[in-house]
């Protein structure tokens, strides 16, 4: 299957890579959105060997050559209307999409209007092609993970599914400090904590929970907390002065009655002495799903990139979650999928044979 890969960033170069290692993809461009990496080998840009395929801003040329798919991972959060109207744009055009965002997108019933996710229905059918919008959190971690677990209970009181992570090496400035809002006034509400926006971004999680257990929420509750460092702290991406914000702690919760059925829990940190009384995983984090009910169970997932950090690790089992679908958006019905909507996918031709 032939396959774009569009944009290069911190989750573009992971999916770049994974598309040149899997046996049933072909690269077959790449698109750029800053000058100095147009006409530089896809394999370069994604630290690996070159793979003789070079980046383009044109993406006029790269769609005229009818691609199957196009990996979607550019920055949404900050441009939603140009994320949007990029994705009705590869649909009607007949090129099916695995996407990165927006994240409301994995399972947008009940979470945005009706009208928002019409247009894109719309370009799906007209140009017979599918969206699936995934990655590890909104993703895996709290899809396919929690409700394959549901399948060994005989009763569920609840489904919390956590990130629990030290975000200290996640180099990303734009995301920690101008969304997260790390590294501000503890007074100062940040874009990711305006009012309605968690229930956007991972609202989309309980309601398809939900939906997987066939339960029908009465509404989607949030709430937040956060906490100063205590002393100036460095990271790769800035610094973060003492008495600014350094961990974030906040919950989704998909409530029947006042009976919260289905929650979604972050907790980030930027250093690990930093909220001691709050949730933790060995290392530098994880996730985790518990499942209260009969029986009860609790299941860790620990990420680690081969470098030995989470936060790389994380970046790419994002891009795999989105690679490792392709074949099975490809085959889809067309219009928007959901994790409910397609088949088990497993790592089918990436085994390697090393002794």
């Amino acid at each position: 299957m032939r396959v774009i890969q569009w944009s290069t960033g911190n989750v573009g170069r992971q999916a770049l890579a994974g598309i040149a290692a899997h046996p049933e993809l072909e690269l077959a461009g790449v698109w750029v959105s800053t000058k100095d990496k147009v006409g530089r080998d896809a394999g370069e840009l994604a630290g690996i060997g070159p793979l003789g395929v070079t980046a383009t801003d044109d993406a006029e040329a790269l769609l005229a050559g009818k691609p199957d798919c196009v990996v979607y991972t550019a920055m949404a959060d900050d441009r939603l209307n140009e994320a949007l109207a990029d994705l009705t744009g590869f649909l009607r055009a007949g090129v099916n999409v695995v996407a990165s965002g927006p994240v409301f997108l994995q399972y947008p019933y009940g979470v945005v209007p009706d009208d928002l996710v019409a247009p894109i229905q719309a370009a799906a059918v007209e140009g017979g092609a599918s969206l699936f919008v995934n990655g590890i959190d909104p993703g895996f971690a709290n899809d396919w993970l929690p409700l394959v677990l549901t399948s060994v209970c005989q009763r569920i009181d609840q489904v919390r599914c956590l990130e629990i992570l030290d975000y200290a090496t996640y180099d990303n400035a734009k995301v920690l400090f101008d969304i997260m809002g790390f590294g501000r006034p503890i007074d100062d509400t940040p874009l990711l904590l305006q009012p309605g926006v968690l229930s956007l971004a991972w609202g989309s999680v309980v309601r398809q929970l939900a939906a997987g257990l066939g339960v029908v929420l009465d509404r989607v509750a949030e709430s937040s907390t956060r906490l100063p460092a205590p002393d100036r702290i460095e990271l790769p991406s800035g610094v973060v002065e003492a008495g600014t914000a350094a961990a974030l702690r906040f919950e989704v919760r998909g409530m029947v009655g006042d009976h919260a059925v289905c929650v979604l829990e972050h907790i980030t940190r930027l250093h690990p002495d930093l909220g001691p009384d709050w949730p933790t995983l060995p290392g530098q984090g994880g996730y985790r799903v518990e499942v209260t009910g009969d029986p009860n169970y609790t299941l860790d997932l620990r990420i680690e990139g081969t470098d030995g950090d989470h936060n790389t690790g994380g970046l790419k089992a994002t891009a795999m979650r989105l690679v490792n679908a392709i074949p099975a958006v490809v085959a889809a019905k067309p219009g928007l999928l959901t994790a409910l909507d397609l088949p088990l996918i497993t790592g089918r031709g990436l085994v390697t044979h090393k002794p």
